[in-house]
């Protein structure tokens, strides 16, 4: 039989381990607060002190993906994007043949495209682009240019080596120095004048010696007929030294350079590619092998591929628009009291900055009363009236899905950017990250952004526990790719940036947010809120 005393202390000593397992567990529970319920508690709200910030000229060499067209957005004006690129051989010291007759010579890039439906019975498929903003029917005026200009990867300054950067706002310079007439000379239109990004599958056919033919589907992409003369006096007859090495042949054949104008009065749009990834240029031709003894001379089939590689420079024009171009002019820029709307764009566009003041203010009494923080966000509420602005045909602007925050300060992810999660609650690649947060919210109605809201909690509970941490500037910036953290270094620094995040520079969206100012409706003004757990 067991000592009932003995029982009666297990029975206390368990009991007191259960509670304090029970308060570790609340509290580890609330590290991972991800719903809104919040057991039902109210957040503390604490003012912030939030302002535009114009990006002027930025770097813009080495993007995962360039932007091509013209984007008319009716609230922030309109983006046209140029680029250029260098081009690579796939192979180097080709033997090319004897008396090269060239059959054809095609430009391949591929679209962002996602399948929406198969043909049960043929098996074709419908696609949809992603990533085209404008118009479904827009149309441009596309030339591709053999680039005079000799893109280097790094130069040398007093004996030290350098990055060679490129900026978004270079394309005059592009301009001046492409050379001859555009390559894409094909009579049909749909390839040059009267360019579109097309949705439709592709259907390749070849033909072997047999005569027996094959049938490839491919999924959208550009497809263009470039000049065969250029091609076959350019490569097929260079001489030899000129294809034996990338460093050569780079400055022989310097690159391309793709020029958008407007295609008439058609509306236009614009796409976000990644030339470097699969885009290609294919010759194909017959040449004749040499005659030996044991051998007679024959014709053969051939191929040189070459691969749009290398140096990199996304050349972007804007026209803003008056309320945009006032919003984030410097003399209209309130960094005492705070903007009222903040206009953050991609490209050379422009960031909001915001500062944690109130909660700064208020932190020696957090830390005395011991309280335990749950959960912090930061909740931008969109300005649907403003966005709701309507171009010709009634197009409304594109939205970003997705904006980041990070500390503007030192130029580095917050720490709640690790937040665990490497992949997307859907199949959207800008839905990774899902608890970090920056991911739009929609209006079941309208269909439009309501808000964005991005978790700090993390990076609020280091700034209690560390009396020493740095209150640190925060910036705001619209993102193509949440994976991107590097920043690229603007041309002329300012007195508040230096740099912004590369994933910004990649597109042209944007999107306006009440601001901080006391004058923004309550339910709107953008503030810190915080749950936390109070101990008795």
């Amino acid at each position: 039989m067991y000592n009932t005393s003995f029982i009666k202390k297990i029975l206390i000593a368990a009991t007191v381990v259960f509670l304090y397992s029970c308060d570790r567990d609340f509290n580890a529970i609330g590290d991972e607060l991800i719903g809104d319920n919040h057991f039902d508690l109210t957040p503390e709200k604490y003012d912030v002190l939030a302002y535009n910030q114009e990006i002027t000229p930025i770097q813009s060499n080495g993007l995962a993906i360039n932007a091509l067209g013209i984007y008319d957005n009716p609230v922030f004006g309109t983006t046209t994007g140029n680029y250029a690129t260098q081009v690579t051989l796939s192979e180097y010291n080709p033997t090319i043949g004897e008396a090269p007759v060239i059959e054809s010579v095609t430009l391949s890039v591929p679209y962002f495209s996602h399948v929406t439906a198969t043909d049960a019975t043929t098996g074709a498929r419908t696609f949809e682009l992603d990533s085209v903003f404008g118009p479904a029917n827009g149309k441009i005026d596309l030339s591709v240019y053999e680039s005079g200009v000799q893109m280097r990867s790094n130069f040398y300054d007093n004996g030290t080596q350098l990055p060679q950067l490129y900026y978004t706002d270079e394309n005059t310079t592009f301009d001046t120095y492409k050379i001859g007439e555009k390559l894409n000379n094909s009579s049909t239109t749909s390839q040059n004048t009267e360019f579109f990004f097309n949705n439709a599958e592709i259907t390749d056919t070849t033909v072997d010696d047999s005569g027996k033919e094959t049938t490839t589907k491919v999924a959208p992409e550009m497809r263009l007929s470039l000049d065969t003369l250029f091609f076959k006096k350019k490569i097929l007859l260079a001489p030899a030294e000129k294809l034996s090495s990338a460093t050569v042949f780079q400055d022989y054949f310097r690159g391309l350079y793709f020029k958008v104008q407007r295609s008439g009065s058609n509306p236009a749009n614009l796409a976000l590619l990644d030339f470097a990834k699969a885009g290609k240029i294919v010759i194909k031709y017959k040449a004749k092998t040499a005659i030996t003894t044991d051998a007679p001379e024959t014709t053969e089939e051939k191929t040189i591929t070459i691969n749009l590689s290398g140096a990199t420079a996304s050349l972007q024009q804007d026209a803003k628009s008056a309320n945009y171009s006032n919003a984030i002019s410097e003399s209209n820029i309130n960094r005492t009291t705070g903007d009222e709307s903040l206009y953050i764009r991609g490209g050379q566009g422009s960031l909001a900055v915001i500062e944690l003041n109130g909660f700064a203010a208020q932190l020696d009494e957090i830390r005395t009363k011991n309280w335990l923080v749950n959960e912090a966000n930061l909740v931008f509420t969109i300005d649907s009236d403003k966005m709701s602005d309507q171009g010709s045909g009634g197009f409304k602007a594109d939205e970003p899905k997705r904006v980041y925050l990070y500390d503007l300060t030192n130029n580095i992810p917050l720490i709640d950017y690790s937040d665990g999660t490497s992949t997307a609650l859907t199949n959207d690649p800008k839905a990774t990250k899902y608890i970090f947060g920056g991911i739009i919210s929609y209006d079941d109605t309208t269909k439009r952004g309501k808000s964005y809201k991005v978790r700090i909690t993390n990076h609020i509970r280091n700034l209690i526990k560390d009396a020493t941490a740095v209150n640190v500037k925060l910036g705001l910036v619209v993102t193509e790719d949440i994976s991107t953290i590097t920043s690229n270094k603007l041309k002329l620094k300012n007195s508040v940036i230096s740099e912004a995040p590369r994933g910004s520079v990649m597109g042209p969206l944007g999107t306006i947010l009440y601001g901080s100012k006391s004058t923004v409706a309550e339910d709107k003004r953008l503030r810190l809120e915080i749950y936390y757990t109070k101990p008795n």
